[in-house]
Protein backbone atom coordinates (compact mmCIF):
# COMPACT_ATOMS: atom_id res chain seq x y z
CA UNK A 1 0.00 0.00 0.00
CA UNK A 2 0.93 3.63 -0.43
CA UNK A 3 1.20 5.14 3.06
CA UNK A 4 1.80 8.70 4.28
CA UNK A 5 2.94 9.31 7.86
CA UNK A 6 2.80 12.80 9.32
CA UNK A 7 5.29 12.82 12.17
CA UNK A 8 7.27 9.64 11.71
CA UNK A 9 10.85 10.37 12.72
CA UNK A 10 10.84 9.69 16.45
CA UNK A 11 9.39 7.47 19.18
CA UNK A 12 6.33 5.42 18.21
CA UNK A 13 5.98 7.31 14.91
CA UNK A 14 9.41 6.03 13.92
CA UNK A 15 8.44 2.51 15.01
CA UNK A 16 5.30 2.77 12.85
CA UNK A 17 7.30 3.72 9.77
CA UNK A 18 9.72 0.85 10.40
CA UNK A 19 6.77 -1.55 10.68
CA UNK A 20 5.25 -0.31 7.43
CA UNK A 21 8.60 -0.75 5.66
CA UNK A 22 9.00 -4.26 7.08
CA UNK A 23 5.59 -5.16 5.67
CA UNK A 24 6.59 -4.06 2.19
CA UNK A 25 4.60 -0.85 1.86
CA UNK A 26 5.58 2.28 -0.07
CA UNK A 27 6.06 4.83 2.73
CA UNK A 28 6.34 8.61 2.61
CA UNK A 29 7.01 10.75 5.69
CA UNK A 30 5.98 14.40 5.96
CA UNK A 31 8.08 16.40 8.42
CA UNK A 32 9.59 19.82 8.90
CA UNK A 33 12.96 18.27 8.18
CA UNK A 34 14.43 19.20 11.57
CA UNK A 35 15.00 15.59 12.65
CA UNK A 36 16.38 14.48 9.31
CA UNK A 37 15.38 11.22 7.64
CA UNK A 38 16.42 8.22 9.75
CA UNK A 39 15.16 5.75 7.11
CA UNK A 40 17.31 6.81 4.16
CA UNK A 41 16.27 5.45 0.79
CA UNK A 42 13.63 3.18 2.38
CA UNK A 43 11.11 6.04 2.42
CA UNK A 44 10.27 9.16 0.47
CA UNK A 45 10.29 12.43 2.40
CA UNK A 46 8.14 15.51 1.99
CA UNK A 47 9.41 18.56 3.87
CA UNK A 48 6.64 20.95 4.97
CA UNK A 49 5.37 22.61 8.13
CA UNK A 50 2.18 20.95 9.27
CA UNK A 51 0.58 24.25 10.34
CA UNK A 52 1.43 26.08 7.08
CA UNK A 53 -1.70 25.42 5.03
CA UNK A 54 -0.25 26.74 1.76
CA UNK A 55 2.91 24.67 2.12
CA UNK A 56 0.88 21.59 3.04
CA UNK A 57 -1.42 22.11 0.05
CA UNK A 58 1.55 22.33 -2.29
CA UNK A 59 3.25 19.33 -0.70
CA UNK A 60 0.19 17.09 -1.06
CA UNK A 61 -0.89 18.20 -4.53
CA UNK A 62 -1.07 15.38 -7.07
CA UNK A 63 -0.79 12.68 -4.38
CA UNK A 64 -3.07 9.80 -3.39
CA UNK A 65 -2.75 7.42 -0.44
CA UNK A 66 -4.21 4.17 0.81
CA UNK A 67 -3.62 5.20 4.43
CA UNK A 68 -2.58 8.47 6.06
CA UNK A 69 -1.31 8.38 9.64
CA UNK A 70 -1.54 11.74 11.42
CA UNK A 71 0.54 11.72 14.62
CA UNK A 72 0.94 15.50 14.87
CA UNK A 73 -2.56 16.99 14.76
CA UNK A 74 -3.30 18.98 17.93
CA UNK A 75 -6.13 21.36 17.08
CA UNK A 76 -9.45 21.64 15.25
CA UNK A 77 -7.92 24.03 12.71
CA UNK A 78 -5.28 21.42 11.80
CA UNK A 79 -7.97 18.72 11.61
CA UNK A 80 -10.14 20.85 9.33
CA UNK A 81 -7.17 21.54 7.05
CA UNK A 82 -6.24 17.88 6.69
CA UNK A 83 -9.86 16.97 5.90
CA UNK A 84 -9.88 19.51 3.06
CA UNK A 85 -6.43 18.58 1.75
CA UNK A 86 -7.06 14.82 1.72
CA UNK A 87 -10.53 14.92 0.16
CA UNK A 88 -10.45 12.41 -2.67
CA UNK A 89 -6.81 11.57 -1.88
CA UNK A 90 -6.93 8.85 0.78
CA UNK A 91 -8.92 5.75 1.59
CA UNK A 92 -8.41 6.14 5.34
CA UNK A 93 -6.99 8.46 8.02
CA UNK A 94 -5.63 7.19 11.33
CA UNK A 95 -5.43 9.97 13.91
CA UNK A 96 -3.32 9.69 17.06
CA UNK A 97 -5.49 10.82 19.96
CA UNK A 98 -5.11 10.41 23.72
CA UNK A 99 -6.36 9.31 27.11
CA UNK A 100 -6.46 13.05 27.81
CA UNK A 101 -9.78 13.24 25.94
CA UNK A 102 -11.26 11.70 29.11
CA UNK A 103 -11.80 13.39 32.45
CA UNK A 104 -9.63 12.37 35.41
CA UNK A 105 -12.45 11.13 37.62
CA UNK A 106 -11.29 7.77 38.98
CA UNK A 107 -13.39 5.67 36.60
CA UNK A 108 -12.18 3.24 33.92
CA UNK A 109 -12.62 4.92 30.56
CA UNK A 110 -14.47 3.37 27.64
CA UNK A 111 -14.76 4.91 24.18
CA UNK A 112 -18.32 6.10 24.80
CA UNK A 113 -17.11 8.26 27.70
CA UNK A 114 -16.07 10.85 25.12
CA UNK A 115 -18.40 11.15 22.13
CA UNK A 116 -16.71 13.20 19.38
CA UNK A 117 -19.69 12.82 17.05
CA UNK A 118 -21.85 15.13 19.19
CA UNK A 119 -19.18 17.31 20.78
CA UNK A 120 -19.57 21.07 20.35
CA UNK A 121 -16.86 22.28 18.00
CA UNK A 122 -14.91 25.44 18.73
CA UNK A 123 -12.36 26.23 16.04
CA UNK A 124 -8.91 27.51 16.97
CA UNK A 125 -5.17 26.93 16.94
CA UNK A 126 -3.20 24.57 19.18
CA UNK A 127 -2.15 27.30 21.61
CA UNK A 128 -5.80 28.16 22.33
CA UNK A 129 -6.54 24.79 23.96
CA UNK A 130 -5.19 22.45 26.58
CA UNK A 131 -3.64 19.31 25.11
CA UNK A 132 -6.72 17.22 25.91
CA UNK A 133 -9.22 19.78 24.62
CA UNK A 134 -7.23 20.25 21.42
CA UNK A 135 -7.43 16.51 20.78
CA UNK A 136 -11.16 16.44 21.63
CA UNK A 137 -11.82 19.25 19.16
CA UNK A 138 -9.65 17.60 16.51
CA UNK A 139 -11.56 14.32 16.86
CA UNK A 140 -14.89 16.16 16.60
CA UNK A 141 -13.85 17.94 13.41
CA UNK A 142 -12.41 14.81 11.80
CA UNK A 143 -15.51 12.72 12.42
CA UNK A 144 -17.76 15.56 11.20
CA UNK A 145 -15.86 16.82 8.16
CA UNK A 146 -13.82 13.93 6.77
CA UNK A 147 -15.01 12.47 3.46
CA UNK A 148 -13.04 9.27 4.19
CA UNK A 149 -13.05 6.74 7.05
CA UNK A 150 -11.30 7.91 10.23
CA UNK A 151 -9.93 5.99 13.20
CA UNK A 152 -9.00 7.96 16.33
CA UNK A 153 -6.56 5.97 18.46
CA UNK A 154 -6.62 7.05 22.10
CA UNK A 155 -3.31 6.21 23.75
CA UNK A 156 -2.46 6.48 27.44
CA UNK A 157 1.11 7.43 28.39
CA UNK A 158 3.48 5.80 25.92
CA UNK A 159 6.68 4.37 27.41
CA UNK A 160 9.98 3.32 25.89
CA UNK A 161 13.74 3.65 26.10
CA UNK A 162 13.71 6.37 23.45
CA UNK A 163 10.82 8.48 24.80
CA UNK A 164 11.84 12.03 23.91
CA UNK A 165 9.52 13.38 26.64
CA UNK A 166 11.61 11.41 29.19
CA UNK A 167 8.70 11.10 31.61
CA UNK A 168 9.65 7.70 33.01
CA UNK A 169 13.29 8.78 32.83
CA UNK A 170 12.37 11.70 35.11
CA UNK A 171 11.32 9.38 37.92
CA UNK A 172 14.35 7.13 37.54
CA UNK A 173 16.75 10.09 37.52
CA UNK A 174 15.14 11.76 40.54
CA UNK A 175 15.40 8.57 42.60
CA UNK A 176 18.97 7.86 41.48
CA UNK A 177 19.97 11.43 42.39
CA UNK A 178 18.12 11.37 45.74
CA UNK A 179 15.88 14.22 44.62
CA UNK A 180 12.23 14.63 45.70
CA UNK A 181 9.25 13.78 43.51
CA UNK A 182 5.94 15.56 44.11
CA UNK A 183 2.73 13.62 43.40
CA UNK A 184 -0.87 14.65 44.14
CA UNK A 185 -2.08 11.05 44.59
CA UNK A 186 0.42 8.25 44.98
CA UNK A 187 -2.31 5.58 44.84
CA UNK A 188 -3.72 6.70 41.46
CA UNK A 189 -3.92 3.80 38.99
CA UNK A 190 -2.84 4.55 35.42
CA UNK A 191 -2.67 2.95 31.96
CA UNK A 192 0.47 2.66 29.83
CA UNK A 193 1.59 1.24 26.49
CA UNK A 194 5.02 0.70 24.90
CA UNK A 195 6.14 2.57 21.80
CA UNK A 196 6.37 -0.73 19.90
CA UNK A 197 2.83 -1.76 20.83
CA UNK A 198 1.52 1.71 20.01
CA UNK A 199 3.05 1.42 16.55
CA UNK A 200 1.67 -2.10 16.12
CA UNK A 201 -1.85 -0.94 16.97
CA UNK A 202 -1.67 2.05 14.62
CA UNK A 203 -0.62 -0.31 11.85
CA UNK A 204 -3.41 -2.74 12.76
CA UNK A 205 -6.20 -0.16 12.57
CA UNK A 206 -4.80 1.17 9.31
CA UNK A 207 -4.98 -2.16 7.51
CA UNK A 208 -8.16 -3.40 9.23
CA UNK A 209 -11.59 -2.25 7.92
CA UNK A 210 -12.67 -0.47 11.10
CA UNK A 211 -13.32 3.16 11.96
CA UNK A 212 -14.29 5.35 14.90
CA UNK A 213 -12.57 5.86 18.27
CA UNK A 214 -10.49 3.08 19.82
CA UNK A 215 -8.63 2.92 23.13
CA UNK A 216 -5.21 1.29 22.89
CA UNK A 217 -3.45 0.31 26.11
CA UNK A 218 -1.57 -2.58 27.62
CA UNK A 219 -3.82 -4.75 29.79
CA UNK A 220 -3.60 -3.94 33.49
CA UNK A 221 -2.84 -0.83 35.51
CA UNK A 222 -0.29 0.20 38.10
CA UNK A 223 -0.35 2.80 40.85
CA UNK A 224 2.28 5.51 40.96
CA UNK A 225 3.34 4.13 44.33
CA UNK A 226 4.01 0.70 42.82
CA UNK A 227 5.77 2.20 39.82
CA UNK A 228 8.17 4.04 42.14
CA UNK A 229 8.66 0.81 44.09
CA UNK A 230 9.80 -0.88 40.86
CA UNK A 231 12.41 1.85 40.43
CA UNK A 232 13.49 1.51 44.07
CA UNK A 233 13.92 -2.25 43.69
CA UNK A 234 15.91 -1.92 40.48
CA UNK A 235 18.15 0.89 41.78
CA UNK A 236 18.54 -0.05 45.44
CA UNK A 237 17.60 3.53 46.37
CA UNK A 238 14.61 5.00 48.16
CA UNK A 239 12.28 7.52 46.58
CA UNK A 240 11.74 10.84 48.32
CA UNK A 241 8.04 11.53 47.83
CA UNK A 242 6.01 14.63 48.59
CA UNK A 243 2.24 14.73 48.24
CA UNK A 244 1.91 18.51 48.53
CA UNK A 245 4.00 21.56 47.68
CA UNK A 246 7.35 21.03 46.08
CA UNK A 247 9.01 23.22 43.47
CA UNK A 248 8.15 22.98 39.79
CA UNK A 249 11.18 20.83 39.01
CA UNK A 250 9.97 18.11 41.38
CA UNK A 251 6.45 17.77 39.93
CA UNK A 252 5.86 14.31 38.45
CA UNK A 253 4.73 14.33 34.79
CA UNK A 254 2.60 11.34 35.81
CA UNK A 255 0.94 13.23 38.63
CA UNK A 256 -2.86 12.89 38.57
CA UNK A 257 -5.46 13.46 41.26
CA UNK A 258 -7.40 10.21 40.72
CA UNK A 259 -7.30 6.90 38.86
CA UNK A 260 -6.92 7.51 35.11
CA UNK A 261 -6.99 4.42 32.96
CA UNK A 262 -8.87 2.92 30.04
CA UNK A 263 -10.47 -0.28 28.80
CA UNK A 264 -9.06 -1.95 25.68
CA UNK A 265 -12.04 -4.31 25.27
CA UNK A 266 -13.31 -2.71 22.05
CA UNK A 267 -9.91 -2.98 20.36
CA UNK A 268 -9.44 -6.58 21.48
CA UNK A 269 -12.90 -7.44 20.16
CA UNK A 270 -11.76 -6.01 16.81
CA UNK A 271 -8.93 -8.55 16.79
CA UNK A 272 -5.88 -6.97 18.44
CA UNK A 273 -4.26 -8.69 21.43
CA UNK A 274 -2.49 -6.38 23.88
CA UNK A 275 0.44 -7.13 26.14
CA UNK A 276 0.18 -7.43 29.91
CA UNK A 277 1.61 -4.36 31.64
CA UNK A 278 3.27 -6.35 34.41
CA UNK A 279 5.15 -8.46 31.85
CA UNK A 280 7.21 -5.62 30.39
CA UNK A 281 7.19 -2.66 32.78
CA UNK A 282 9.65 -4.09 35.36
CA UNK A 283 12.06 -4.94 32.52
CA UNK A 284 11.83 -1.44 31.07
CA UNK A 285 12.43 0.12 34.49
CA UNK A 286 15.50 -2.09 35.04
CA UNK A 287 16.87 -1.15 31.62
CA UNK A 288 16.48 2.58 32.29
CA UNK A 289 18.06 2.29 35.75
CA UNK A 290 21.12 0.61 34.21
CA UNK A 291 21.35 3.26 31.49
CA UNK A 292 21.00 6.23 33.83
CA UNK A 293 23.12 5.09 36.78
Amino acid sequence: MNILVLGGTRFFGKKLVELCIQNGHDVTILTRGQSGNPFGANVKQIVADRVDFDALTKALSNTTWDIVYDNICYSPNEAQAICALLKGKTKKLVFTSTLSTYEVDGKMKKEEDFDPFHYQIRMGHQEEFSYGEGKRQAEAVLFKDASFPVVAVRFPIVMGEHDYTRRLHFHVERILQNQPITLPNIDAQMSYITDEEAAAFLYFVGVTPIEGPYNATASGTISLKDLLTLIEEASGKRAKISLIGGDEASQSPYGVSADWYMSNAKAEKAGFTFSQLDEWLPKLVTTLVKQLQ
